[in-house]
């Protein structure tokens, strides 16, 4: 059995979290991205209304993936892998 706790020990910091990570950033630099299209487009209603939605979307990003970092961690809590913080 601890060959496959350390199997899935060595996946999930070494490539599930990472990828968590990495989605995470893509999410924030999408909502930056439709924040500074909103911004810099006072006068046009139709690139404001995408820089809206681009920035919905980016917060809906980051909530998906806060929530699945913490269902990784109760999955990982709940079958006995200690996680790295």
């Amino acid at each position: 059995m601890s060959n496959l706790d350390s199997l899935l020990r060595n996946i999930t910091r070494e490539i599930i979290i990472p990828i968590v990570a990495l989605l995470f950033a893509l999410a924030t630099l999408y909502f930056l991205w439709g924040a500074a299209s909103f911004i810099m487009n006072t006068d046009n209603d139709e690139a404001r209304t995408k820089g809206k939605n681009h920035m919905i979307w980016g917060i809906v990003g980051m909530f998906i993936m806060v929530a699945s970092y913490g269902i990784i961690n109760v999955i990982a809590n709940t079958i006995g892998i200690p996680l790295p913080n």
